[in-house]
């Protein structure tokens, strides 16, 4: 009768360690899980950064046409008002 007691004295740490093998595995499946969408959250990240920096890139491209523009509407008024000048002066 001893023999059946002392055998399942023996077998509680067994089945202690059972239990945290099962936890630990149960931890490792979720932290896989976790580092999963990690990467993927961090794929989408990426590209928005790259859609972002596309984005800004086309922002400093129509920036610097609109100040050209700007740059030739006042080259255009500054003609046009010596051209009225002009005009004036000829008394027509």
């Amino acid at each position: 009768m001893m023999s059946r007691t002392g055998s399942a004295v023996e077998l509680q740490p067994i089945d202690r360690l059972e239990e945290k093998i099962k936890q630990l595995v149960g931890m490792i499946d979720t932290l896989r899980a976790e580092r999963a969408r990690a990467l993927d959250e961090s794929a989408r990240a990426q590209q928005e950064v790259a859609s972002l920096k596309a984005r800004l890139a086309d922002t400093a491209g129509a920036s610097a046409e609109a100040s050209t523009l700007r740059e030739e509407r006042e080259l255009i008024r500054t003609r046009v008002a010596q051209m009225i000048a002009t005009i004036d002066k000829l008394n027509l």
